[in-house]
């Protein structure tokens, strides 16, 4: 049978692959055909999603990783090339962030989001190119952003600077690399179910101890998004595969919302009563 994204032969690194968005990124490049190295600072959430893609019959390398720190990500890098002996694939998902008005952070706050979110992705980057070249058969690298890169986002005003960066960064590696065959790009997820926004930030991933929004939260929040819903981990990890497959061999230097349409929204949502609003009061008809 012909997998309709066929990623055999390939091999994946993914950083911040042990929960949420990059475990699900993890085990979707599998499912294709992917072998992976997760680097993850939780060490049994690494562990764990390295034994479920072994399950599915490919090979998976778990590596404890802290993205603060360079050499452990240019090692990450090259433990998975000596391994696999190649590295196709490579997924900046790494990040984190703490919510606070830029006025009450610290240098060493905003030091720390810019080290997590958009340092670690320079060095994965620089450390996967010259194996990328070396192979001659090109690559993908892509990241994962998000939609705060492109609006405004108060009291996140260092990460969302930080995902705006990385997605500036993709254009300009999107045409520094494309003569060896490396495309870069981008998604940017919104509102998203991940393990993080759920209150289960260490440990295994426990659904069953997730904290879950209240009936109002739930409710604002879906009409806050168009397709009326959360967005799935996996949802993300469909659109990561489809970037990094041949199916998107001509699509190099985007960002690609992963978001059920809240950036078209741009603000509009719909109101108690149904209708289409900018604000709730405002008549539009």
């Amino acid at each position: 049978m012909t997998l309709l994204i066929d990623l055999r032969g390939r091999t994946a690194v993914v950083t911040g692959g042990g929960g949420g968005i990059g475990r699900a990124i993890a085990i979707r490049l599998a499912e294709a055909g992917a072998h992976v190295a997760i680097g993850d600072i939780v060490t049994e959430r690494c562990e764990e999603t390295a034994a479920r893609i072994r399950e599915s019959g490919r090979e998976a390398l778990a590596f404890p990783l802290d993205v603060m720190d360079g050499d452990q990500v240019r090692a990450l890098v090259a433990t998975a090339d000596a391994q696999f002996g190649r590295v196709d694939i490579l997924v900046n998902n790494a990040g984190g962030v703490s919510r606070r008005m830029f006025a009450d952070q610290s240098q060493r706050s905003w030091q720390r989001h810019i080290d997590i979110n958009f340092t670690s992705m320079l060095a994965a980057t620089h450390a996967v190119i010259p194996i990328m070249r070396r192979g001659g058969q090109g690559g993908a690298i892509v990241g994962v952003s998000s939609m705060e890169g492109s609006r405004a986002a108060p009291g996140f005003a260092v990460y969302a600077a930080c995902k705006a960066a990385m997605e500036s960064f993709t254009k300009s590696m999107a045409l520094e690399l494309s003569a060896d065959g490396i495309r870069v790009n981008c998604i940017a997820p919104d509102h998203t179910v991940t393990p993080g926004n759920r209150g289960n930030r260490s440990g295994p991933v426990d659904p069953t101890s997730w904290v879950q929004p209240s009936p109002q939260m739930e409710d604002a929040m879906c009409r806050a998004i168009p397709l009326g819903r959360e967005g799935v981990d996996m949802e993300c990890g469909d659109a990561v595969a489809f970037l990094c497959s041949d199916r998107a061999s001509y699509i190099t230097g985007v960002t690609l919302p992963v978001d059920g349409g809240t950036m078209a929204a741009s603000g509009w949502h719909r109101g108690t009563r149904g209708n289409w609003t900018l604000a709730e009061g405002l008549n539009f008809d």
